[in-house]
């Protein structure tokens, strides 16, 4: 019998050993596709951008939450993995990117329970960022990227490895 090589079948579970016992995880399979985007900022992505938000995306699920990931359309600039808080993964990020954030995309696999990180996005010069949606205090995020006039995207999907 052959195993195929390509991802595990819907349903499947992931293991991974931790210290005294065991974390059980479904493996992320969703896809843009999937997702309900929706854009609550005022200013909508560009074509540009868009390309770069969705290859952001398929990046970062690849990368231990707390994940950031810095790119263009076609190449990651910056990543920032398993950090106690979203800020410091986007700190990270961002300094590896250095001067190619500006311009650039910016992606996350869970939402912004503080608008500090759209901050520090936009100071580093990102002009739209993805990531899932769902904080309670999703408003200061949006109102924080409509002061630096950056799109941003809502998937409604986390994603969430470790």
């Amino acid at each position: 019998m052959a195993i195929p090589l390509d991802a595990p079948a819907a349903g499947e579970k992931k293991l991974t050993s931790v210290g005294g016992g065991l974390l059980v995880q479904d493996y992320d399979f969703y896809t843009l596709d999937q997702a309900e985007l929706t854009i609550p900022t005022k200013r909508q992505p560009t074509a540009e951008e868009w390309e770069a938000l969705q290859f952001g995306w398929k990046v970062v699920k690849h990368v231990k939450s707390n994940a950031i990931v810095v790119c263009s359309k076609d190449m990651t600039l910056g990543v920032g993995a398993g950090q106690m808080n979203r800020v410091g993964a986007a700190q990270i990020a961002l300094q590896q990117a250095g001067e190619k954030a500006r311009g650039a995309v910016l992606a996350s696999d869970a939402f912004f329970p503080m608008a500090d990180t759209v901050e520090a996005a936009a100071a580093a010069g990102i002009t739209a960022i993805i990531q899932p949606g769902g904080s309670i205090r999703d408003q200061d995020s949006i109102e924080k990227a409509d002061q630096y006039n950056l799109a941003m995207v809502f998937t409604g999907i986390r994603h969430f490895k470790h």
